[in-house]
């Protein structure tokens, strides 16, 4: 949603926390809109970036320094272990915030660490919403980003102008911890399809079908996802294997939702076989891969690669 740039200023004043693949061009679009901005990472590579581009957006040492210059930070980190971490730690979130600030937690966080943080931060009167994202880097860049929000509605009306600069779509769930839940199982369910949508195509291809073929079926079809039409003519077919999000991270959140399930004592047989394809799957791949590479273990145990030739190409290696 963001379109083009103001030079006003607007409140609140914005803190964020964590430029990677998604928070660099999130905080990008708050620069753009003319929100005062306060930044904040371990690493000073994006930090220089964002300066370079944005010259009015102040850096800082440490997260205690963006809470303190900030109304609302915002945290997008690898999971709810980071989150936890720069509030609680020496020089973290919570010795730097003032009450009547807020929390905004757009990582795909675990939502026991949210609520362990909820409570510290209501404590001292400081609200928090987690507002995980579907969308990946094109929707972050794009500013197309989908948000699962939980939160109470006050607090959700508060953080809603951010979210409109950054996405196209927003949900609210629930109190705090909800949106962490519905991005587990967003996550959970679209593991799920790209492992069945790969072992279809490798079973095509073994069988001769060409897979961008098939994927284009897929697609006119009731097989049709958003991995057909996002990734597997993009990453797999031609052969990049080079979506930025992380097979660990998939990992990390099919295991959310399990967790969940089994706090529930609800059963779920075909998710509970899932997650340990996919924990074997990254026992075999070195840590920090791509998602993409699900698709080559599952190459490597049918021994069929799936490529556009029209017919199966055996003896992977």
């Amino acid at each position: 949603m963001a379109t083009g740039t103001s030079t006003k200023s607007m409140e609140p004043r914005v803190g964020f926390l964590g430029l990677g693949v998604m928070g660099l061009p999130m905080a990008e679009h708050l620069a753009a809109a003319g929100y005062s901005l306060t930044v904040y990472d371990i690493n000073s590579t994006p930090l220089n970036r964002l300066k370079t581009a944005r010259p009015g957006i102040s850096v800082v040492g440490s997260p205690k320094e963006v809470a303190a210059a900030s109304d609302i930070v915002i945290t997008m980190l690898p999971s709810g272990r980071e989150v936890r971490d720069v509030v609680f730690r020496d020089g973290g979130l919570l010795e730097g915030f003032g009450r009547g600030s807020l929390l905004l937690d757009t990582s795909s966080s675990e939502p026991w660490y949210t609520q362990e943080i909820a409570t510290a931060l209501e404590r001292i009167g400081v609200a928090m919403v987690d507002a995980p994202v579907s969308g990946a880097e094109a929707g972050a860049m794009a500013a197309e980003l989908v948000f699962m929000l939980g939160g109470d509605p006050d607090s959700v009306k508060r953080v809603s102008p951010l979210l409109d600069v950054l996405g196209r779509k927003a949900f609210h769930l629930g109190p705090t911890g909800s949106g962490h839940v519905m991005k587990s199982i967003n996550n959970l369910i679209t593991a799920i399809t790209f492992m069945a949508t790969a072992e279809g195509l490798i079973l095509g291809t073994g069988y001769g079908l060409d897979p961008a073929v098939m994927n284009a079926v897929l697609n006119e079809s009731t097989g049709m996802s958003w991995i057909t039409q996002n990734h597997i003519e993009q990453r797999i077919i031609s052969r990049r294997f080079d979506d930025p999000f992380k097979l660990d991270l998939m990992v990390k959140d099919v295991s959310i939702a399990l967790r969940i399930a089994k706090d529930l004592q609800i059963k779920l047989n075909l998710s509970t076989a899932a997650a340990g394809l996919w924990h074997d799957v990254q026992g075999k791949i070195p840590k920090g891969r791509s998602v993409s590479e699900l698709v080559r273990v599952l190459e490597q145990d049918a021994g069929i690669k799936i490529e556009s030739a029209g017919r199966a190409k055996r003896g992977v290696t």
